[in-house]
């Protein structure tokens, strides 16, 4: 198990790929861990670094008492590419973590060269929902939310799937405090100003089925972004990765392909014939 203590916060990592391979590192969405990623990076082209952490109050990662600034998850994903040597990364952020994208790629364009934001948005709900989603989680616990959460999240489909109940206790499983404290952080957040602002290479995933970010929100995010490109995948809900991670995998690819070769370095296979499809 990889820990990396950054001095006020340890945060839970891990490693696919190849170490010398150019970086992609991959946020998760509130109320999950880096788990959320395990049928997607498989599937991922080999060549590439994959980095995954528990955001704070999170999986494995330290929960310090809430609630949680934007700018502390914002400069935790900073804090840890550092420690790590991570230059220009590529970075894919679902929901809260699609956030800390934005967040990291207007503070630090050396870390960020390019990003996936999906099932994400500049601004995610008012600040009374977000209260009041807090009030319903300290007097009830996130079993109290569970439900009407699954029912945002997953499709009527992938409901009836017996992995829903592994989804649903890792939601119920996450610690109050670190759950809550990432509420208060979306509850204060408002990208639109900032993200405008932003020009790097850019895909947005949404799920057709999403609940908590729909499709409409998030392309309406990708159009602040110049030259962002906007992909809806039919069916799925908020976790595409879980629910369709063929397709979601496939389009993640048809992107770092794209990028690599903006890069330059790439990632070693730039010249494979079947690396021309997409031109």
């Amino acid at each position: 198990m990889d820990i990396c203590d950054l001095g006020d916060i340890r945060l839970h990592w891990r490693q696919d790929g190849d170490p010398a391979g150019a970086p992609v590192v991959f946020a998760n969405s509130l109320g999950t861990d880096l788990r959320l990623w395990d049928k997607v990076i498989p599937l991922l082209p080999q060549g590439y670094r994959y980095i995954r952490y528990d955001m704070r109050g999170h999986g494995l990662s330290d929960c310090p008492p809430g609630p949680y600034a934007m700018g502390a998850l914002v400069r935790d994903a900073e804090r840890l590419l550092d420690a790590l040597s991570v230059k220009a990364c590529v970075f894919v952020g679902l929901s809260i973590g699609g956030m800390i994208a934005q967040g990291l790629a207007v503070k630090r364009l050396d870390l960020v060269r390019a990003m996936v934001i999906s099932n994400t948005a500049a601004k995610i709900g008012t600040a009374e929902m977000w209260q009041a989603r807090i009030s319903a989680a300290r007097a009830g616990g996130l079993e109290a939310l569970a439900e009407p959460v699954m029912e945002r999240w997953f499709s009527r489909r992938f409901r009836q799937e017996a992995e829903l109940a592994g989804w649903r206790n890792m939601l119920t499983r996450t610690p109050l405090e670190g759950y809550v404290g990432c509420c208060a952080a979306i509850a204060g957040t408002d990208f639109y100003t900032p993200t405008s602002g932003l020009t790097l290479p850019t895909l947005a995933i949404a799920g057709s089925e999403d609940g908590s970010t729909p499709a409409d929100l998030v392309r309406e995010t990708a159009d602040l972004i110049r030259g962002a490109e906007f992909h809806l995948i039919r069916g799925a809900g908020h976790l595409p990765c879980v629910e369709a991670p063929d397709a979601f995998a496939a389009r993640v690819t048809q992107f770092l392909e794209r990028v690599g070769h903006m890069q330059g370095g790439g990632c070693g296979h730039d010249h494979h014939p079947h690396h021309g499809h997409h031109h």
